[in-house]
């Protein structure tokens, strides 16, 4: 049966569809009319609407879905905390209201984040092994996004243990890969620069994952025997990991340029980006760019079966030759 997928012209919605598709499932997308084409060209069935807009969820949801992928966000955009809550909390208590609606034949994979165990600068020098069980942390009111995530997430928390119903979230890191609009653009244009700056030694492991990897658990998400309210870290590609250094490098090499890095000392970077960004965000910045990936995919390995299928180098690759064919002059 049909898979309906919000977002589906964003990172991770268009790599689910993509992935569905190269498994012959038929996919529903709600979409607004302006991702009619990129929908289209990614073999969707388009429903046009709003993720906010009740009656889009009733067309959408028309003849019956088997399962639910809501992917459609707002991501660390400057609009104030009433958007993200009405896209991002508001969408989702629409998709727990359409699965619900089907009597629990329809499975809800809900696109959650990392960003729900709070602490924005909470990647540290030394490796952890933080699960999903790890305890949340307080997070800032000025974190629009986080704190709608996690507001979302225990929506879908609240619809599975008090329904009885399957929903699922899926909890990736940074995102990376063909259509990014945040992440990927920037270490490109860095990537061709003179010199590029190595905040820190550069021998931690970034908290980077491949769309096209993070699309293959959500898959798995979806035909898994799991039950009730389950939440799952995708937060790496397939191994071997890469360092920081080596990351950069990968797209360096993908770019066709041969990087010349200067090292830049951490109090120095510090100053630099507070004086762009404020100390909140300097902070955070520093913390991610030198600290290593904490989150750990055992239990999304050992439930969901799931293994990641590219590894970094290819898919640093795959995700530059999309961005230099696609990317828009100036």
């Amino acid at each position: 049966m049909t898979v309906l997928v919000t977002g589906g012209s964003g990172l991770v919605g268009s790599h689910v569809i993509e992935a569905l598709r190269a498994r012959s499932v038929p996919v529903r997308a709600l979409a607004r009319p302006t991702a009619a084409a990129a929908v289209a060209a990614l073999g969707a069935e388009l429903v046009t609407g709003d993720v906010t807009d009740p009656a889009a969820w009733q067309r959408a949801c028309a003849g019956g879905v088997s399962g639910i992928v809501h992917a459609a966000a707002i991501v660390q955009r400057p609009v104030p905390w009433a958007t993200y809550e009405a896209v991002n909390v508001g969408g989702t208590r629409l998709a727990v209201a359409a699965a619900r609606a089907a009597g629990g034949r329809t499975r809800l994979v809900h696109v959650s984040s990392v960003a729900v165990y709070g602490g924005t600068a909470d990647y540290r020098p030394e490796r952890e092994r933080r699960t999903e069980d790890a305890p949340f942390r307080s997070i800032p009111e000025h974190d629009h996004y986080a704190r709608s995530k996690r507001e979302a997430e225990a929506l879908v928390r609240a619809f599975a243990e008090v329904d009885g119903f399957t929903g699922i979230a899926i909890r990736p890191n940074v995102i990376y890969g063909e259509r990014d609009r945040l992440f990927t653009p920037r270490v490109i244009r860095a990537m061709r620069a003179p010199i590029i700056p190595l905040i820190g030694p550069g021998t931690n492991y970034l908290s980077c994952v491949y769309a096209g990897n993070v699309a293959t658990a959500i898959v798995a998400a979806l035909e898994a025997p799991v039950s009730g309210f389950r939440a799952y870290n995708v937060t790496c590609d397939a191994p071997p990991p890469l360092t920081a250094r080596e990351f950069l490098e990968a797209f360096a090499a993908a770019c066709g340029v041969r990087p010349r890095f200067f090292r830049l000392p951490t109090t120095v970077a510090r100053m630099v980006m507070s004086s762009w960004t404020g100390p909140a965000l300097a902070r955070a910045g520093l913390s991610f760019i030198t600290g290593e990936n904490p989150y750990v995919t055992d239990r999304a390995h050992a439930e969901l079966g799931w293994t990641p299928h590219l590894a970094s180098r290819e898919a640093i690759a795959r995700t530059v030759r999309w961005e230099r064919t696609n990317e828009k002059p100036g």
